[in-house]
């Protein structure tokens, strides 16, 4: 298991300082099923706007 997950997108409530994610758990899908040929057919379901 990755011990630290980067994230750029920092709107997300559990983006940290230095990129960091601080969620619990990452849950990522694919566009096309279960398997994706690049990384443009995933999207992370963890985002949260935190509104």
């Amino acid at each position: 298991m990755a011990v630290d997950v980067l994230c750029e997108v920092n709107n997300c409530k559990y983006n940290e300082e230095g990129n960091k994610c601080a969620a619990d758990r990452i849950y990522v899908v694919s566009h096309t099923g279960k398997k994706a040929a690049k990384q443009e057919e995933t999207d992370c379901k963890t985002f949260d706007p935190g509104i």
